[in-house]
């Protein structure tokens, strides 16, 4: 068995070379490639720098694309990861090259067509090689050829879920051929079980498992040192996949805290990099639908002036991301009145309800002043509804996760509101359903499901019979 790692450690240090060589040629190669193109008798007859940078890049990945870690194991992990990250050394590469060319003074002689070629066709080439190599390891791995041999450890409803998902994802290429579970009898027959701690250690070394998964709950996590203790000196991978899921949040991500490795186990995906991005949407969105219907928009504010005496926007104070107030605007659709320190929400046939108000409220267009909150960066196009104070206080001590929604900006449409969840919530169960599609949306929010929202709230979510 020592001979096969040997084998094994060789092969993969052979094919690790080969990988950097192969992409500084193709660096090399795309830059002649281009100044063929380019340059009337090719690469040669440009400035002598042309070229220089191009070697110069091509040594330079040698050295700075290993650092990326691209070439590194991704079986299992994601593919647009390793995108951006090609992307990044890549870039890093390119601008390595120009400042060399710059502290040798010759930046001005390089040829800014030709470079600029050069720098996209690599990219779209490395990014295609890649392409080119998973799908014929793939093909290789889905014949049982190259696969890792594994062995989970636990078999609840987590190790299942692995199980499968290696039966799913065959060009992964990994093998479940162990598990180990005192008491499960759900073991597939193809497998073998592992009843006693003590075969583990004689059954791994015998069968060339090359992974051990941790599925255990969270709850046996004191075991977790022991397992690994276990195997310490075995030339074995040991993957713990802790069971996040059966914390009832919004989500989870891995970071450092303070220099340690932490799992945030309340995090919801609109932060980083993706809030940054739903917060530029949001804002160059709400200042192109302001200035559109401006013309719409002067037109209702005179239709509520002249309906009844009052202001023309109606402003509450509503619960924003992590439970910061602020004002919500609304075009005014009520008669001017006391709630008597509470809020009343409006009824079917409410008499407070003026009759331009009673079409502003049918049709949504008493919303549209929410996209000076959007601007204000208070709202966002797609969240969560904003509720009022009152409701939050009732509703958080009767409905389980219901704060959880305000983790993220309100919205002026949401899930809850495209599939019909608006209106009047007269009832606790309606409320809940309510919530139940907020966290639904906060859980699995991608940019793609926002401008679902937008266009289906666009085509469908103006009117409706439970707004009145």
């Amino acid at each position: 068995m020592a001979s096969e790692w040997n084998v094994a450690a060789e092969r993969h240090s052979a094919l690790h070379y080969l990988y950097r060589l192969g992409d500084a040629v193709l660096i090399a190669v795309c830059g002649i490639a281009m100044g063929a193109l380019y340059f009337h008798d090719g690469i040669r007859s440009a400035a002598p720098v042309n070229g220089f940078l191009t070697m110069l890049c091509a040594l330079g990945a040698l050295l700075i694309f290993p650092a990326f870690g691209i070439y590194e194991s991704w079986r299992g992990r994601s593919r647009a990861v390793l995108g951006l990250r090609i992307a990044a050394a890549w870039t890093l590469v390119f601008i390595s090259g120009l400042l060399g060319a710059f502290l040798i003074h010759q930046i001005g002689a390089v040829s800014r067509v030709w470079s600029m070629g050069w720098f996209i066709g690599t990219g779209v080439m490395l990014a295609l090689s890649r392409v080119v190599m998973f799908r014929m390891l793939a093909n290789v791995r889905q014949q049982g050829i190259n696969a890792k041999r594994v062995l989970i450890f636990g078999y609840g409803p987590l190790g299942r879920e692995m199980y499968d998902r290696v039966q799913h994802f065959r060009d992964a290429g990994y093998r479940v051929v162990g598990v180990y579970d005192e008491e499960s009898d759900a073991i597939p027959y193809d497998v073998t079980p592992l009843r006693q701690i003590e075969e583990v250690s004689g059954f791994v070394r015998d069968h060339g498992v090359r992974e051990i998964w941790l599925t255990l709950p969270m709850a046996a996590c004191r075991d977790l040192s022991g397992v690994v203790r276990q195997f310490r000196n075995e030339m074995i991978d040991i993957r713990w996949v802790p069971d996040v899921s059966s914390v009832e949040l919004l989500g989870h991500r891995f970071s450092e805290f303070m220099g340690l490795p932490v799992i945030d186990l309340n995090s919801p995906p609109v932060s980083g990099i993706t809030g940054v991005v739903k917060a530029s949407f949001d804002r160059v969105f709400s200042l192109g639908v302001l200035v559109c219907l401006s013309p719409l928009l002067l037109l209702i504010a005179a239709m509520v002036k002249l309906s009844s005496p009052g202001p023309v926007l109606f402003r509450q104070q509503r619960l924003g991301i992590d439970g910061q107030p602020f004002n919500v605007y609304k075009f005014r659709t009520m008669r001017q009145h006391q709630d008597g320190g509470g809020v009343t929400q409006a009824v079917r046939g409410d008499p407070r309800v003026t009759r331009v108000g009673a079409f502003l409220r049918r049709t949504s267009l008493d919303e549209l002043p929410q996209f000076i909150n959007v601007l204000r960066g208070e709202m966002s196009v797609v969240g969560p509804r904003p509720h009022a104070m009152e409701h939050n206080e009732l509703y958080k001590e009767l409905i389980d996760r219901y704060m959880l929604r305000h983790r993220v900006k309100p919205g002026i449409t949401g899930w809850a509101q495209i599939n019909g969840l608006r209106g009047q919530t007269d009832t606790v169960e309606k409320m809940r359903k309510r919530i139940e599609f907020d966290i639904y949306y906060i859980q699995h929010w991608s940019f793609q499901l926002d401008l679902r929202i937008i266009l289906r709230t666009a085509l469908h979510g103006w009117t409706g019979t439970t707004a009145y």
